[in-house]
């Protein structure tokens, strides 16, 4: 009979011990045995605690129930990729999560697929990423928000989200198919790292040749054909027609020309909220020292995260985001002269410093046009832009400056290249977003003794944070108004990170299939 028990250890367990301790725990030697989950819990003394599925006699397993010490296991039941019979090939515009993961669902169905990007290659785009955090230069096609891997491929490769969907399973069953490591199976907060996504995404794209798919870069959508809210083919570059009454459109939320050509064809689109701020960076010892404690050198533990949420008294959130322990502050702008940052770290989280986006909520009813989103945003990047001195030189200011509104004559290491800038950040964010986010600060130092620092940096804007826009769809993940377009992922407005996308394009996907089973 299988049940799930839990036991908790200390950090410097071994995990191959772990049969032996389930042993002591079952009162009978266990021998069959997975990991259901792994989580770090630091609030006093750091330890692990696992969830085990474990195999055992059923004797052994009621007397356990019937004590409290384990409770009986339910399996889950799988996705079932039906398979289906069909010469049409599907075009997807985009290579994120969103668009990878439909086109492996599909192929996974026996539907070829055809992927457009507007982007390069993982090795050409990381060259371009290079140049612009080593010299300013932005190739507007090919950064840390365009190519091969979307945005997601520099970030942490974080897997932690808040939807509940049975598609995570198969998703996270693809990424250990393509090289991640089998613990982000189980691990509470799961990550892979830039260094180790790049291999991954590889891997995934010789498979996806491999199964007679193309994959074409430089190649930018720039126009849809619809006749009676009907699909009927697009446009790349302006001149190359691809006719087709079936597109994916997973293009990012970076995209901005997609909703402009969108709204110009008729497509319909509506007003949605998003979150915008600054980067903060402390040293990574000394967050490794809030969260862990001055014993965590004995555990040998680092790449401390946090998460902190505030409730202003305006009503905004004010929350941190995609927090990058042992990580780097990078550029994630795509036009030039605008400024926008975001984080990423490597596998091992072992850099000198830690960051988190530190965000406040922006809701549709801040503004009264479809664009207004977007405007705010560009508005706030082309003033941090002006703050860092151009040449992507981004603003900077010491948390403890911020709050006593001052201008550094210094500034801290910081991660972000190709230079800081000593700026005043009460200056640049509006006093809605600004006076919040203050108090949010305020309040963060008191629950984190020392996150109040000169030694932090404030480093912005952080603006692409979600989509300001959604593209309206029914249920079965078509446009309410333009029949065979698919608006997947976070450029769709239905998602928000790596997880979210993929599982949206995995059930995109699903959806497709069923209209090509009627064909």
């Amino acid at each position: 009979m299988k049940v799930i028990v839990e036991l908790s250890v200390t950090p410097d367990f071994k995990e191959e011990e772990l049969s032996k301790e389930l042993s002591l725990l079952c009162g009978c030697t266990i021998t069959s045995y997975s990991i259901l989950r792994k989580s770090l819990d630091a609030r006093k003394i750091p330890v692990y605690r696992y969830r085990c599925c474990v195999d055992i006699p059923h004797h052994v397993a009621t007397t356990l129930i019937s004590r409290g010490k384990a409770t009986a296991y339910k399996e889950e039941e799988p996705v079932i990729i039906p398979k289906v019979k069909t010469s049409k090939r599907v075009p997807i515009v985009g290579c994120g999560p969103a668009g990878l993961f439909c086109a492996l669902t599909l192929i996974e169905a026996g539907v070829a697929v055809d992927i457009y990007e507007r982007g390069k290659t993982l090795a050409q785009r990381h060259r371009d990423v290079a140049m612009l955090r080593e010299k300013g230069i932005l190739d507007a096609n090919s950064n840390v928000v365009f190519g091969e891997g979307g945005a997601g491929t520099y970030s942490d490769g974080k897997l932690t989200t808040r939807i509940d969907k049975k598609e995570i399973k198969l998703f996270y069953d693809f990424l250990v198919n393509f090289g991640a490591p089998s613990s982000i199976v189980y691990e509470a907060k799961p990550h892979i790292g830039t260094d180790r996504l790049i291999g991954i995404i590889e891997n995934i794209r010789k498979y996806l040749i491999q199964k007679d798919c193309t994959i074409q870069f430089g190649k930018k959508l720039t126009d849809l054909r619809i006749h009676n809210d009907t699909l009927q083919g697009c446009y790349f570059n302006n001149t190359e027609e691809i006719v087709t009454d079936i597109l994916v459109l997973a293009t990012g939320h970076s995209a901005r020309d997609v909703y402009q050509m969108l709204h110009a064809r008729g497509v319909a689109l509506q007003k949605k909220g998003f979150a915008v701020g600054v980067r903060v960076e402390h040293p990574r010892v000394l967050i490794d020292e809030i969260q862990y404690g001055k014993g965590k050198d004995g555990y040998d533990l680092h790449g401390a995260e946090y998460q902190l949420t505030f409730k202003d008294i305006t009503g905004r959130g004010v929350y941190s985001f995609c927090m990058c322990p042992g990580g780097f502050v990078i550029n994630s702008s795509s036009q030039e002269e605008r400024l926008c940052v975001n984080g990423m770290s490597y596998s091992k989280r072992d850099g000198t410093s830690s960051n988190a986006a530190l965000v406040v909520t922006v809701s549709q009813d801040d503004f009264k046009d479809i664009f207004d989103g977007i405007n705010f945003q560009i508005l706030l990047e082309e003033k941090a832009y002006q703050a860092g001195g151009g040449g992507f030189g981004a603003p900077a200011q010491r948390i403890t400056s911020f709050l006593q509104n001052s201008v550094d004559s210094s500034l801290p290491v910081c991660t972000y290249k190709p230079k800081v800038v000593a700026s005043n950040f009460n200056e640049i964010l509006p006093d809605f977003i600004r006076e919040p986010l203050h108090r949010a600060i305020v309040h963060f130092g008191l629950k984190m003794k020392g996150f109040i620092t000169g030694e932090g940096i404030l480093v912005g804007v952080e603006t692409r944070t979600s989509s300001p826009i959604r593209i309206i769809r029914d249920e079965n993940f078509q446009s309410i108004n333009c029949k065979g377009l698919f608006p997947v992922g976070e450029g769709a407005g239905y998602a928000g990170g790596i997880v979210s996308s993929a599982v949206d394009g995995i059930r995109a996907a699903q959806k497709i299939l069923t209209v090509l089973e009627r064909v």
